[in-house]
């Protein structure tokens, strides 16, 4: 074997060395892929996709749609969001107006994955969601795009779910008429006006292929109906658990 000398050797050495910083930076990369944070550049972090394991792999086939307004109320976003993901399902965070950052009721913002426009052609989903917020649920209510969604949904008998004031955008659009559905106490009125719903005081309700919560303090207990609902009972449980909830 021929043997190097002092130049070839030192280029041969930095070459490794440049080799090796390669891979190490390519590792680097793909463990941040990780975690990927649904915020904007400098915003606060507001939903850390987990890197645990999905309590049951074999049943990730399951798909959400969670449909992002301005003035979404923030807790009832992305609880669901991180809930249902943990469970396995695989979840879109659609933007009403884009994927623009969405500044939600707390100023807290929101990156979305996805547009409402091409989420709604990536159909059907097990799953659309509608979360609260005074305005956010406004801005659902006066959306064509949400409801073709969510007639769409309803046709195929599909589940929806909706929080706090999210209810009252299956009012607007005339969706589940005739079912028993519970709100945030502040939107009971406007939800009744027409008297097209039985109205209940439950933390959680579900009526045939509807599923309502009243607020940002029930959320876990909305996406963990949720997620019995598409997974079973045992996933559910297997979510709960390390959440360390007050039962």
């Amino acid at each position: 074997m021929a043997r190097l000398n002092d130049g070839e050797s030192g280029k041969t050495e930095a070459s490794e060395r440049t080799a090796m910083e390669t891979l190490m930076q390519s590792a680097q990369c793909c463990m941040m892929k990780e975690l990927v944070c649904h915020v904007a550049p400098g915003a606060p972090c507001s939903a850390l996709r987990s890197t645990e394991e999905p309590a049951h792999p074999a049943m990730a086939a399951k798909r959400a749609l969670v449909i992002l307004s301005k003035g979404a109320e923030e807790m009832e976003t992305v609880i669901p969001v991180d809930v249902m993901r943990r469970a396995g399902i695989a979840v879109t965070l659609a933007g009403l107006t884009g994927k623009e950052p969405v500044q939600c009721s707390r100023d807290v913002v929101i990156c979305p994955d996805s547009s409402l426009e091409e989420a709604s052609k990536k159909g059907p989903y097990d799953v659309v969601l509608l979360p609260g917020g005074a305005l956010g649920a406004q801005n659902l209510s006066e959306s064509p795009a949400v409801k073709e969604v969510l007639k769409e949904q309803e046709g195929r008998k599909g589940l929806i779910a909706a929080i706090c004031a999210g209810p009252t955008a299956l009012l607007a659009h005339g969706i589940a008429h005739g079912s028993t559905v519970t709100t945030h106490p502040g939107a009971k009125d406007k939800m009744m006006t027409g008297d097209h719903y039985k109205y209940s005081e439950a933390r959680v309700q579900k009526d045939g292929q509807l599923i309502t919560s009243r607020g940002p303090g029930t959320s876990f207990e909305f996406a963990l109906a949720i997620v019995e609902e598409l997974m079973g009972a045992e996933v559910a449980a297997r979510v709960k658990a390390p959440l360390i909830l007050k039962d």
